[in-house]
């Protein structure tokens, strides 16, 4: 039997979170479509996807091999051999930087003494290039230093061509969130760099239970040569690529369109001319000049205003607000300003879309963005291009650019197929292979596409696979249009939005973006019974405690799934508001409560004292200036909801809110005697008339609002493949669970159903 304290101190970690604006290509969110065939399964909704809506999977394949890559002029020459592989690892280091002594290796035309090692599979050359508006989202730096990052949510297909002339850099398997060992063995004329390390295991986002073994090294020579070679591999998923910087002064221009159509404008919107230029053969450039100066980062007037390129593989048709939609792929850049970001929220702009690079060069009356040309338009010679801006509030455009041809020639994909290729292909000046999971569908495509079929009944829509998706996260963030039945909700801070781009006439209010794999840990009823005990951050730390308390003696079924369900359904009404704490507006979150926020459970779920599901802690006032924390704002075991979100859900009353209280400025300050941590804080009082008068009242109000809710249990199959076993077993148990975990944690005020008729 598993053992451990239940109630240790945790560090915070990010939950898993509503989808980021931008997440998406197509930022405008034209409607979804239907993309599946749909039909009942007892109490589940079964949904056959149809040919080719996944795309397909490229899986590691060069297990047991090593690739030698040649420097030659402007690149690099590949060769794919039998493994070779240096047993005698080296030191084993403990820091990212690594330092030579007997030579400096030629890479991105400089010669380096010292680069970085990232445990996730990575080297970097010199300090990361982060341009403005790049980073998404707020949080501590980087547990692994070393090597390259990507965002949390990346796909690792889009994520290889976003690498490209942002750092020099070796991937040699970089797949993040992985953990182990790493080994430096420096020789006169090589050094080898080896990695001992395991996916993550035994979290809710994890796809296993235990340790695996991937066993990788490269050794960078003196002369500049690389080899990469892969020993043992359970992952089948990472980013395997050299990537050098690509000169500036390797910029082409190849054409500049002029604008058709104005509209009464500010002069940054109003653009003169598009110009495109390939850079090193390998990147297309897009630069909008404008009538007058682009507005800076951290001017007010930058979020929501957006300037656009579109591709076409062919002429599309005649100017209309089609254009998205004909567009094969769309490259935006959009304005935006993070709400309680570490920056103090300035505005910035932020690049999205098929291949582009995140950040934003803005220069005068110019903006830019650069990335690698989008996978349908790949080979092309010939392709017509479009563009347009539109002012912040509007998808209307102000300033239009008519689509015109544009030449490709000398222009080529660093993308490459690593196991087949010659010493007599290339050279490549950057070259990249990413291996890969099923594409993600797109979650307005999957709403459409159950209530067009089934009706609009469905409050929620939670989704289950046998396959898995390109993420590396076995969970999923989740977002909709804030649906309601009776009028709109409001006063919680989020609007409702763009229903009908979900398929909705009013009712559907949210779901997870993508469907939740049956083989990851979330998915199971409970851990296997030789699962190692973990953090407590993991739900074996607690398998002892809920069994003692439970009827039966076991673990609650599905704990793990418990938590995602709940967190991502609670984004419906929550963690948006702010309130007003004497003439001062503080945010409570955003997307997830503060830290610091008392956030105690009306109704607990499993455990006497929890803090709430989406985030926040169980706090106490030791009225000595210290504070102890009995439950922290992680999500592990499934906890229920505050008074506060009960108020946001419209179940309680204003009046039946107590007074609570945010603390900021913590300060570890020791432990308790059950080992709770106690924390020196700044403590402001905040009221539910505060979060009043800072959003409005919340209504409908508690007399009239949704008391009967019901989610869409839906299990996804590929196209001509039957549901197994455990995906119908595991779905059905965790929508029992849902319906169970509701009423419970509502208390008993509001119920949940799960009916798919």
């Amino acid at each position: 039997m598993r053992s451990g304290r239940a109630l240790l101190f945790r560090l915070p970690l990010l939950f898993i979170c509503l989808l980021p604006a931008g997440a998406h290509a197509q930022e405008r969110e034209e409607p979804g479509k239907p993309i599946a065939k749909v039909s009942i399964a007892g109490n589940l909704i079964l949904m056959e996807l149809d040919e080719g809506a996944l795309g397909r999977e490229t899986l590691f394949d060069l297990d047991r091999h090593t690739l030698r890559f040649t420097p030659a002029h402007e690149g690099y020459r590949v060769e794919n051999l039998p493994l070779e592989w240096d047993p005698g690892l080296g030191q084993k280091i403990t820091e990212s930087q690594v330092a030579l002594h007997n030579f400096s290796f030629p890479f991105s035309g400089m010669t380096w003494h010292a680069f970085t090692v990232g445990v996730t599979g990575s080297i970097r050359f010199g300090e990361p290039d982060i341009p403005p508006g790049s980073r998404m989202g707020p949080g501590p730096a980087p547990r692994d230093p070393g090597g390259v990052a990507i965002g949390r949510f990346d796909a690792l297909r889009e994520a290889a061509g976003n690498l490209v002339n942002t750092v020099p850099a070796i991937c040699v398997f970089f797949k993040p969130r992985m953990s182990g060992d790493r080994y430096v063995k420096e020789l006169a004329d090589r050094v080898v760099v080896s990695w001992d390390v395991t996916e993550p295991f035994g979290n809710i986002q994890d796809f296993t239970w235990t340790k695996t073994v991937n066993r990788f090294q490269t050794v960078l020579h003196k002369d500049g040569a690389i080899e990469m070679s892969y020993d043992q591999l359970a992952a089948k998923d990472a980013i395997v690529g050299i990537y050098p910087l690509i000169s500036p002064d390797a910029e082409k221009p190849v054409s500049s369109l002029s604008t058709t159509k104005h509209a009464p404008s500010a002069a940054h919107l109003d653009i003169q001319k598009l110009k495109l230029s390939v850079v090193g053969g390998v990147l297309l450039k897009a630069t909008f000049e404008t009538a007058g100066p682009v507005l800076p980062r951290g001017d007010p007037g930058v979020p929501g205003i957006a300037y656009r390129v579109y591709f076409y593989a062919r002429a599309p048709g005649t100017e209309s607000a089609g254009a998205l939609a004909e567009a094969d792929a769309v490259w935006t850049i959009r304005g935006f300003a993070p709400r309680n970001r570490a920056d103090g929220g300035a505005s910035r702009y932020f690049a999205f879309g098929e291949g582009v690079s995140r950040g934003v060069e803005t220069s005068g009356n110019t903006i830019s963005v650069q990335g690698i040309l989008p996978s349908t338009l790949r080979g092309a010679k010939e392709i017509y291009v479009s563009a347009d801006a539109s002012a912040a509030g509007s998808q209307e455009p102000v300033s239009t650019v008519s689509a015109s041809t544009v030449g490709l020639a000398g222009m080529h994909t660093p993308e490459v197929h690593l196991s087949s290729l010659k010493p007599e292909d290339g050279p490549f000046p950057v070259l990249y292979e990413a291996f890969y999971y099923y594409a993600l569908p797109n979650p307005r495509d999957m709403s459409c596409t159950v209530i067009k079929s089934l009706g609009d009944k469905f409050d929620f829509l939670a989704y289950y696979s046998d396959f898995r998706v390109d993420n590396q996260e076995a969970g999923t963030p989740s977002n909709g249009p804030l649906g309601a039945v009776g009028g709109a909700v409001t006063g919680i801070g989020a609007n409702q939005r763009g229903l009908e781009s979900y398929c909705t006439p009013g009712r559907f209010q949210w779901g997870f973006v993508q469907p939740v794999y049956v083989g990851s840990n979330q998915m199971q009823e409970r851990p296997p019974a030789d699962a190692p005990v973990g953090t407590d951050r993991d739900i074996t730390f607690y398998e002892q405690q809920l069994a003692e308390i439970s009827a039966d003696g076991k673990m609650p079924q599905y704990m793990y799934a418990m938590s995602q369900i709940a967190h991502e359904m609670g984004h419906r009404w929550a963690a948006f508001v702010s309130a007003k704490l004497g003439g001062e507006t503080i945010p409570l979150g955003p997307v997830h409560w503060a830290r610091g926020l008392e956030a105690s459970v009306a109704f607990p779920y499993r455990r006497p004292t929890e803090a709430s599901i989406m985030g926040g802690g169980a706090w106490q006032d030791n009225f000595d200036g210290t504070y102890t924390q009995f439950d922290d704002d992680y999500y592990v075991p499934a906890t229920g909801w505050s008074y506060l979100d009960l108020y946001l859900m419209g179940l309680i009353s204003a009046e039946e809110v107590p007074d609570f209280f945010i603390l900021r400025n913590l300060v570890p300050a020791g432990k308790d005697a059950n080992g709770h941590p106690i924390f020196k804080a700044d403590r402001s009082k905040v009221t539910i008339q505060g979060v009043i008068a800072a959003e409005g009242p919340r209504l409908p109000g508690v007399d009239k609002s949704q008391r009967e809710f019901n989610t869409g249990m839906v299990i996804v199959v590929q196209h001509g493949k039957k549901p197994s076993h455990e995906l119908i077993e595991r779905a059905e148990g965790i929508r029992k669970q849902w319906i169970d975990y509701f009423s419970i944690t509502t208390g008993h005020r509001a119920s949940m159903t799960a009916n798919p008729r």
